[in-house]
């Protein structure tokens, strides 16, 4: 991920940029009119050329000569980089577009926090025990304040993936903080959401205990209860999105089927 201040005037020209890339309001394929933008955002050609570099560095422009900066293909964009992930959950797409992502996060927690959890269960150090005991502890404080519910839930899943002590399991965190930050700003502002400290408690008595199984179906069983929360939330009356083609499989998890 290439670094970038979000404050002052470079970091709100990719800011700019970039949601009016991912929102298709510049779409993909475009020649970037450098001169029109500058005047648009009001800022320098350097400062545009500056935060242009940011957002190829992200596969998502690209300069050539003759045919100077245009939008890559979005195959092309690096979606996995965290700002990209941040962007589209900030406003970069549809409400459609949006449930599509949560689901796909949902589904890459399935695959990774399992098996991380696995890992953790024997590797872990007294520091990653006070670590996950601190979040767990923030999480249960009476009332919390949202945004405080959201960074010790964020704080004990980037605990967890450190635990691992395996240096791309940990850069997984990256990926997972910035969906499970939007859906956990969601899901802490409802009323209608589960109690999430007993299903984080049972992951870490069982990374305590150094119980592999154990520590893996209490993290399935914490995040079948997101599902649930979420499932919830965005449908309050119960009933099932009618996008979803979900169906369950022989462990008891949701399947998307292709479309």
């Amino acid at each position: 991920m290439t670094p970038y201040a979000r404050r002052g005037v470079h970091g709100q020209t990719v800011e700019a940029l970039a949601r009016r890339i991912l929102s298709g309001r510049i779409p993909e394929g475009a020649t970037l009119d450098l001169v029109a933008l500058r005047s648009e955002l009001d800022v320098s050609l350097t400062a545009l050329r500056e935060s242009l570099k940011v957002l190829a560095a992200k596969g998502m422009v690209d300069a050539r000569q003759k045919r100077g900066t245009f939008v890559r293909s979005r195959a092309d964009w690096n979606l996995l980089d965290a700002d990209v992930l941040r962007w589209r959950f900030e406003g970069g797409g549809s409400a459609g577009s949006d449930l599509a992502l949560l689901r796909d996060l949902a589904e890459v927690r399935a695959i990774v926090e399992p098996a991380a959890v696995r890992l953790a269960a024997g590797r872990r150090t007294d520091d990653d025990l006070a670590a996950l005991g601190a979040a767990l502890a923030a999480m249960g404080e009476e009332d919390p304040d949202p945004a405080r519910a959201v960074a010790a839930d964020l704080a004990f899943h980037r605990a967890l993936l450190a635990a691992t002590h395996n240096e791309l399991l940990e850069r997984m965190e990256m990926v997972i903080s910035s969906g499970l930050a939007h859906r956990d700003r969601i899901v802490h502002s409802s009323p209608h959401s589960g109690d999430p400290v007993p299903a984080h408690r049972a992951v870490l008595d069982a990374v305590r205990d150094r119980d592999p199984r154990a520590a893996e179906a209490a993290m399935r069983a914490l995040l079948d209860q997101a599902g649930r929360d979420q499932e919830r939330i965005g449908n309050p009356d119960g009933m099932r999105d009618p996008d979803s083609t979900a169906v369950t499989g022989n462990a008891g998890h949701t399947e998307r089927q292709p479309r």
